[in-house]
């Protein structure tokens, strides 16, 4: 595999308008380089007979039921609300009326 050169980090680092030291460039090569080494021996691997997957774990639905039980009344709902008007919230306008 092609080894990575100073000036590929520093053109990515510009890309993403990361502003790196000189010393993060010089790092950040070598962390690179080790990466896209191990990335070439994954793929010396031989994977023919490995069929393609989606999933690496067996996905399943993992919610309860659907139960149906006694919920709150509205009395009961808008007891703490600090303004209410019959069985709704009263909250203060946010939107001015459009003129016609």
């Amino acid at each position: 595999m092609a080894s990575l050169s100073r000036s590929d980090v520093e053109h990515v680092a510009h890309l993403a308008r990361l502003g790196l030291t000189e010393e993060e460039v010089t790092r950040l090569v070598g962390q690179l380089q080790h990466i896209l080494d191990q990335y070439a021996v994954l793929a010396e691997l031989p994977t023919d007979r490995i069929p393609p997957t989606a999933q690496t774990i067996e996905v399943e639905n993992i919610l309860r039921d659907d139960l149906v039980t006694p919920s709150l009344g509205a009395q009961d709902a808008l007891a703490g609300a600090p303004e209410r008007s019959t069985d709704y919230f009263l909250v203060p306008a946010i939107l001015a009326e459009a003129d016609p």
